[in-house]
């Protein structure tokens, strides 16, 4: 009878984390498309779900830390397009080496988001309202930039980045499960981050307490911006040329699966970790209706409608919990 209560002890500790439930969701999924599929737990084909969910999984882990702060960026896709674009500029037009072109291309993404902040921060101008104008702004610039068309034959010093090997496994995949993994660990136990949690509960009592509030909020969407940078590079490289059209709606599915992992619109809660499962499993049923045949206008049609059912379930979490109050 001990072992047996000890057993459902140690079952509600596990369950009692917010993961755990997208974990087992995860799982069963798992299981249900092993047997419709033979081919969708071979090396291939989960090599192709991690490559397509490095740069979603990349950018949410800024996107959760933003997001638990109280804050949201729209432009981060547009984000990752201009990084890319920027990069591959300066390795044509200007004939700058790698690394300095990457870098030039991560102070693009940096000052978009240093713009998104102190308007947020110092003009109190609305997150949504800012962002999404940033969004235009920034795709109209990039296709001044590049004249609208793409930026080709890109060296191969640089295209190693997004296409070179390491045991086997794409480069990209390593950047994602590094940043993940610091990310969570510094969301979870660095003093400095976890002050976004106490902005997004109550700002007010935030300010009170001697946080430095306006320069947090700052601070996160130069991260989530100089991520999305980091994977308009990593993109960028593993096709080999910029894209004035990457990153299209990519904002849309790491809020999706930010939400979907924990965070919520009103601030104060979620994970990195959380965030990564919730991206993980966008990829994963992106990857399987695929293989089930599934045409992709349905497959655009089932993420919209997940965003929705993420976005209704967060309002009805909170209004629980203000009724609760």
């Amino acid at each position: 009878m001990k072992l047996k209560e000890g057993v459902f002890d140690i079952f509600r500790v596990i369950a009692s984390f917010r993961e755990f439930s997208l974990i087992a969701v995860l799982i069963i999924f798992g299981l249900f498309m092993t047997v419709r599929s033979n081919v969708f737990l071979t090396k291939a084909n989960l090599e192709a779900i991690l490559l397509g969910l490095s740069v979603e999984g990349i950018i949410a882990v800024g996107m959760a830390i933003l997001l638990i702060s109280g804050g949201l960026d729209l432009s981060v896709g547009s984000t990752m397009a201009f990084t890319g674009v920027v990069t591959g500029l300066a390795l044509i037009s200007l004939k700058l080496a790698t690394v300095p072109a990457i870098l030039l291309g991560l102070l693009a993404a940096l000052s978009v988001g240093l713009v998104n902040g102190l308007l947020v921060a110092k003009l109190k101008i609305n997150p949504f309202i800012t962002t999404l104008g940033m969004l235009i702004t920034v795709r109209g610039l990039l296709l001044v930039l590049a004249q609208g068309k793409a930026v080709l034959n890109l060296p191969e010093s640089f295209t190693v980045v997004g296409q070179g090997r390491l045991f086997g496994i794409q480069f990209p995949i390593y950047v994602m499960l590094f940043l993940v993994i610091v990310g969570d660990i510094l969301l979870r136990y660095s003093r400095f981050f976890r002050q976004s949690y106490y902005i997004g509960g109550n700002e007010k009592a935030a300010r009170l307490s001697g946080i430095n509030v306006d320069f947090v909020k700052i601070f996160n969407y130069c991260l989530v911006s100089v991520l999305a940078g980091i994977a308009g590079v990593m993109i960028t490289a593993r096709f080999g040329s910029s894209s004035v059209t990457v990153g299209t709606n990519v904002e849309l599915r790491v809020i999706t699966a930010a939400i979907i992992g924990g965070a919520s619109l009103s601030g104060g809660e979620g994970s990195v970790f959380g965030a990564f499962l919730g991206a993980l499993f966008m990829a994963v049923l992106a990857n399987a209706l695929n293989l089930l045949g599934v045409d992709v206008y349905w497959q655009n049609l089932v993420t919209g409608l997940i965003l929705i059912v993420a976005v209704v379930v967060d309002v009805v979490n909170e209004r629980r919990k203000a009724n609760q109050k």
